[in-house]
């Protein structure tokens, strides 16, 4: 799979930006002094597939000032043909989008075609956030893996407001109706997280440990802690432990079983990493786990995704920084990153993007 060519026109500090034909394979690297447009060229590209950015949560912010709207279009070559996506990102009012001159409903009918993986500073609070930025890191790997799921959570987490609702309306005697008709389908919904979740990890641990300890010299630990941690019956084991717990939530009035509590459990020399990883090994702890989505993704489809790194080296002593770029180097298929200055840019660069105010040059 990679990128044919994409153009941004009115996207953040971009007025037109067009790159057309991108190499096929290899290591691309946007370079310039820090807001410039390295970052904004990198979202774009990622925007294709996510239509989302990961720094902003309204598309405003992605509309260049002046503008009404801002055009984001690119063109995929995957194993089942070409895939041409148009997104206009409106400052006011839902977003248009087509696949193949065609408009799409759902995020899903476009993640079954094209994939990237995005990797960047905001990837940080995955390792030293609270559980919930490593709940949303594995239902992001849940979707890339099988597009198909992307509504196991919210579904699960629809069914948990509805039950909290029950046990805060609760007047305190005996056991609040339909309470056993919510537990069942807490059950259900919260299991199927669950499976989901613990599939998705299992595939991404390999190739994020081997990343880290290629960069780091030693190990990284990458293992689900699931709230409801069962050996073999996972609906089973939610029960039991939702009948053991029932005096507790009926006294403090919301759910406390579920994956709505689940964690990802990281460790580096034996330490969590979320307390005593330095700055460096915070960062590439991210980085790992997301080259360990990206090996998960090229398994599952067959052809590896665009990788996409923002600033990859800001954080990291020449050592790693050299050791990152090399991996980075030798991975199949199209990886993109942004560097600000030219020293740090790759020898092994297949090909690199000068930027000034928004504008892009092609270097030779």
């Amino acid at each position: 799979m990679h990128l044919r060519w994409i153009e941004l026109r009115d996207f953040r500090n971009h007025a037109h930006t067009y790159l057309d034909p991108l190499p096929e394979r290899g290591l691309m690297v946007a370079v310039g002094p820090n807001g410039e447009g390295k970052t904004n060229l990198l979202e774009g590209v990622h925007f294709l597939y996510a239509l989302e950015s990961p720094r902003a949560s309204a598309s405003e912010p992605l509309v260049r000032r002046g503008a009404e709207a801002g055009y984001v279009r690119g063109e995929f070559q995957t194993l089942g043909g070409k895939v041409l996506v148009e997104v206009e990102v409106r400052a006011r009012g839902a977003n248009r989008v087509q696949v193949g001159r065609s408009p799409i409903r759902r995020k899903r009918d476009l993640r079954k075609q094209v994939r990237s993986v995005l990797f960047g500073p905001f990837d940080l609070p995955i390792v030293t956030g609270d559980p919930s930025r490593r709940r949303a890191f594995m239902d992001e790997a849940v979707t890339a893996l099988v597009p198909a799921s992307d509504t196991l959570t919210s579904s699960y987490e629809r069914v948990v407001r509805q039950r909290n609702r029950l046990l805060k309306e609760h007047d305190g005697r005996g056991i609040p109706r339909d309470l056993e008709t919510w537990d069942e389908q807490l059950v259900k919904t919260g299991s199927a997280v669950i499976e989901a979740r613990e599939a998705a990890v299992r595939e991404v641990t390999p190739g994020a440990s081997e990343a880290f300890e290629d960069v780091a010299g030693y190990g990284l630990l990458v293992r689900y802690a699931p709230n409801v941690a069962a050996s073999d019956d996972v609906a089973e084991t939610f029960r039991a432990q939702l009948a053991a717990r029932q005096a507790d939530e009926l006294q403090r009035r919301t759910s406390l079983v579920g994956p709505h509590r689940d964690d990802l459990e990281l460790a580096v020399r034996d330490l969590g990493a979320r307390g005593f990883a330095s700055h460096g090994e915070t960062w590439v702890a991210a980085l790992s786990l997301r080259l360990g989505l990206a090996d998960a993704i090229a398994r599952a489809i067959g052809e590896p995704p665009i990788v996409i790194a923002d600033d990859p080296y800001s954080a990291l002593d020449p050592i790693r920084r050299d050791r990152v770029a090399a991996r980075l180097a030798a991975r199949d298929g199209q990886v993109m990153i942004s560097v600000a200055d030219d020293a740090d840019v790759p020898v092994a660069a297949t090909q690199v993007w000068d930027l000034h105010a928004g504008a892009v040059s092609v270097r030779g």
